[in-house]
């Protein structure tokens, strides 16, 4: 049996109202041939429409991925976790054009575990005290969402609240190998990660569905070696083979192909060149000082995943941490930007429900995570503000069961300006928007629960650290430079407490050389 067919006959299996999953991660596993042929099907005879889409993880690059889809009355719901780098689906979401509900990334792909064993839907305590629980927001993302009602439930298990994802039936999936046989087993040597193929393709055998698959190869039947199969051939419908790999088939938003992340070739350390002297920096080094001897770190998108793992290299520490990704990555160093879920020098790279297990399981030591907005009580929010509608992505997922958690954010937004001098730090401009207010617009991260839980919550800036106290935000640091009354205290919208035990950061941490951190860190051991 041959499965190869061309695009358009594979994009036949949708119908209109069909209920369609994609498995990217930024433009890693994205699918353009197919994407593009749907959207421009749609835009020609308007059909198929009135579609929901379902998607783990953030899966576009601004321009690429699910924002082919991005159009009123072709998709009539989206189910996803992040739309950071899909700024037209964040402005259908905010204009109620499609009905929006926001999972955590990590639950939707253990949804689709569950879905495709035959289980109703899937528990867990992640997402709990968040919007994501009916009792805030129930991940209800608009108003069309808030009129269809929540996907989540609060259940008691043995006395213990948990919550409720139900399944949400599938009946088409467009998912991405490297190489396909005549029959349909897909392997993927070139891709970058794993991701959640599996899943979603044995999810929609469950259903009675169709699976579409996009290869850059076709190989003869009974030619692939079994261990590098990852989806088996009896989960496979059509084969859909490129037709221009170097712009639809992409291994990276920014690569078609490097065989070092796919981790085919290693690079030497000294290729990680180090970063300058920034405010991002700055954050970064005070970040990493929370680090100690063979921790297992998670690196969120932005200042954690673009400055942890250079400083810690430039501070001569990388090889005693164990950089880790959201996406299936383990080891190296992780890259960001566009590229975020990839990594330089992995150890391992596995299947992104599995990287999500150890998360909510075992949690990480130490996550790093970004911030938007931080009130009184150290609710955090990522996922809502100003005029944009993020998502959470895994955030709730990592930050919730994490042994310790340091959010790395500048003070304000909106245009700040620095100067670092001679170990200093000095506020040129002011950003125009505060970060630390009495109410964060949306909680993504519950301070009552990290509270409750006696989780170590820390909150670096550039000019201040703060902690979780049993009161909220207590400020334990600040720079050397800044007045505390006017430029910390006075940028904010509450007062927090004050430590008894409260100092400056250190010096080393605003000069252009290394921090010498390293004698430090190994005394941790």
């Amino acid at each position: 049996m041959n499965k190869v067919v061309p695009v358009s006959s594979a994009v036949d299996f949708i119908q209109n109202g069909s209920t369609i999953a994609v498995c990217g991660f930024t433009l890693m596993g994205a699918c353009e041939t197919v994407l593009k042929e749907i959207e421009k099907r749609f835009l020609e005879q308007r059909a198929p429409s009135q579609l929901t889409l379902v998607h783990c993880a953030g899966h576009s690059d601004r321009v690429n991925g699910i924002l082919h889809l991005a159009h009123p009355g072709l998709i009539r719901r989206i189910i996803g976790s992040h739309w950071g780098l899909a700024p037209k689906w964040g402005e259908l979401i905010l204009n109620n054009e499609v009905e929006a509900h926001c999972l955590p990334q990590g639950q939707m792909t253990h949804l689709f575990r569950a879905m495709a064993s035959g289980k109703p839907g899937n528990f867990s305590k992640v997402g709990l005290g968040t919007f994501i629980d009916p009792r805030v927001e129930g991940g209800l993302m608009n108003e069309q969402a808030k009129q269809a009602g929540s996907l989540v439930e609060v259940v008691d298990i043995k006395g213990e609240e948990y919550l409720f994802y139900n399944a949400i039936p599938v009946d088409v999936a467009v998912i991405r190998g490297t190489t396909a046989d005549e029959f349909g087993n897909v392997t993927m040597e070139d891709e970058a990660i794993k991701l959640e193929a599996i899943s979603i393709a044995q999810t929609v055998k469950r259903y009675g569905g169709k699976v579409i698959v996009q290869v850059k190869h076709v190989a003869r039947r009974g030619s692939l070696h079994p261990r590098q199969v990852v989806v088996p051939g009896i989960y496979v419908d059509a084969i859909v083979v490129a037709e221009d790999p170097v712009q639809e088939h992409r291994q990276t938003s920014c690569t078609f192909y490097d065989p070092v992340y796919s981790g085919d070739l290693k690079v030497a350390d000294s290729a990680l060149d180090p970063i300058p002297l920034t405010v991002r920096k700055i954050i970064g080094r005070r970040g990493v000082m929370e680090l100690f001897p063979q921790a297992v770190v998670n690196l969120g998108t932005g200042i954690p995943g673009d400055t942890i793992g250079p400083v810690a290299s430039e501070e001569g520490i990388l090889r005693e941490i164990i950089l880790t990704v959201e996406s299936g990555v383990i080891g190296g160093v992780p890259a960001g930007g566009t590229d975020f879920g990839i990594g330089k020098n992995a150890e391992a790279i596995i299947e992104h429900p599995y990287q999500f297990d150890y998360y909510n399981g075992a949690g990480i030591d130490i996550t790093y995570m970004g911030i938007a907005e931080i009130d009184v009580m150290g609710n955090v929010n990522v996922s809502k503000f100003g005029t944009k509608a993020v998502g959470c992505g895994g955030f709730i997922d990592i930050t919730q069961p994490a042994k310790k958690v340091c959010f790395l954010g500048t003070f304000t937004a909106g245009g700040l300006e620095v100067a670092i001098e001679d170990g200093k730090l000095k506020i040129l401009q002011e950003g125009k928007n505060k970060k630390f207010l009495k109410q964060v617009k949306q909680i993504t991260f519950s301070g009552k629960y990290a509270r409750e839980n006696q989780q170590p919550v820390f909150f670096v800036t550039e000019r201040a650290v703060f902690k979780l106290h049993v009161d909220g935000v207590e400020l334990v640091e600040y720079a050397p430079g800044v007045d505390i009354e006017k430029d910390i205290i006075g940028q904010m919208e509450f007062k927090p407490s004050i430590s008894p035990n409260l100092k400056e950061m250190s010096h080393d941490i605003f000069k252009n050389q290394v921090m010498n951190f390293k004698q430090q860190f190994f005394n941790l051991r």
